[in-house]
């Protein structure tokens, strides 16, 4: 179960407000795919959509979705290909994508470079999300530790991964993660554990570096520490098959805590989902991993200069905010440009680092490892 079923239902419900409509004047309509969970993808259609054409009435927005970033490679290896032969890539922007793929792709020009002189507002952009020149920050989310105050005093919440597993330990049957390939929140805590093993140096890990044998040397230290707390997991060694599993065993009581996503968590909050007695709580000596979502704009793409609009569209204070209230995800421009009333709620979510961790071929060499060497008995399917 993933991030996509989290809001499944009220997804439905948007679906009939999804559909594709455009403006009687518009002269161009913007091609935007996206890769997210279907909440993201129901935020732009019901929430960014209306207000980019309200703004822009000469512009349509048309949103599709991908699937995964898996479909995104496929668009973009077709852009790649129509900028090679000065054709109709037929997409104009993503919502979420590293532009350091396809591989080539920027030495051959396929993505624009983003700068003060072609996004207004471009000042504003949060350090803490820049990544590449080629990508715009515009949305990030974090992985937190969700736990139940009624059971745990907030004081006495760990704040170090040392006071994490000492807690775990002592409390046996009370913590539980979701397996790495089934979601981000199990699936960070794991890159957590491999950062521990590291050093706490998120940087020796990068999407260029993996190889076979660098990849045992790292993730092997890890496997021994996931082991060892493992009999004093929920059920000694039971994981839940998605972020939204975790939620519910949390929600139910169950267990008194569990890893979650920063904006999937305040969304169960403000929905109900969990009680306003759900406490949260960040690792300070190295905090769980997280990521911005940055938009990539094609250089070939038909109606390049309406997608750069759209990405300057989406750093206003106005669309920041909605990020924050409607999604509950972090916003990309610094927290001093949003409201005194949203930075003093939002005060103990708001991060001070957001470490990452490269995709590519590191993902399945973690998942695979994860499933040989610390769940060997667990199906995959």
């Amino acid at each position: 179960m993933n991030r996509r079923e989290f809001l499944i239902t009220s997804s439905a419900a948007a679906a009939l407000l999804a559909a594709p409509r455009f403006a009687a004047a518009a002269e161009k309509t913007i091609d935007l795919y996206s890769g997210s969970d279907a909440n993201i993808v129901d935020f732009w259609n019901n929430i960014v959509r209306p207000a980019f054409e309200t703004a822009h009435p000469d512009v349509a927005l048309k949103v599709t979705d991908a699937g995964d970033n898996t479909g995104l490679r496929a668009i973009a290896d077709r852009a790649l290909a129509a900028l090679q032969t000065k054709t109709d890539p037929q997409a104009d922007i993503f919502e979420t994508f590293d532009p350091r793929l396809p591989t080539g792709g920027i030495d051959a020009g396929l993505w624009v470079k983003f700068s003060a002189e072609n996004i207004e507002g471009f000042d504003r952009v949060n350090p803490l999300s820049a990544d590449s020149d080629y990508s715009l920050p515009y949305r990030g989310s974090q992985v937190l530790l969700a736990y139940d105050k009624a059971k745990l005093d907030p004081k006495d919440a760990p704040k170090t991964w040392d006071q994490l597993i000492s807690w775990i330990k002592a409390n046996p049957g009370q913590f539980i993660y979701n397996r790495p390939d089934k979601g981000g929140s199990g699936g960070n805590f794991v890159r957590r554990a491999i950062h521990e093993a590291n050093g706490r140096d998120p940087k020796k890990f990068t999407i260029d570096n993996f190889s076979a044998d660098y990849a045992k040397q790292t993730l092997t230290p890890a496997w021994a520490i996931l082991n060892d707390l493992a009999p004093s997991l929920y059920e000694k060694g039971a994981y839940t098959a998605g972020n939204t599993q975790s939620i519910q065993l949390l929600a139910q009581g169950v267990v008194t805590m569990t890893p979650v996503w920063s904006d999937q968590v305040l969304q169960a909050i403000s929905q109900g989902v969990l009680p306003e007695t759900t406490g949260l709580v960040q690792l300070g000596d190295l905090a769980l991993c997280g990521n911005f979502s940055r938009m990539t704009v094609f250089s070939n793409g038909a109606h390049k200069d309406a997608a750069l609009k759209l990405a300057a569209f989406l750093l206003t204070k106005e669309m920041q905010e909605a990020i924050i209230t409607e999604i509950g995800g972090f916003p990309a421009i610094s927290w001093n440009h949003i409201s005194d009333e949203l930075r003093q709620k939002y005060a103990d979510v708001v991060p001070a680092t957001i470490p990452t961790f490269p995709s590519g071929d590191w993902e399945p060499a973690i998942n695979d490892g994860w499933y040989r060497s610390v769940a060997p008995g667990i199906s995959r399917s």
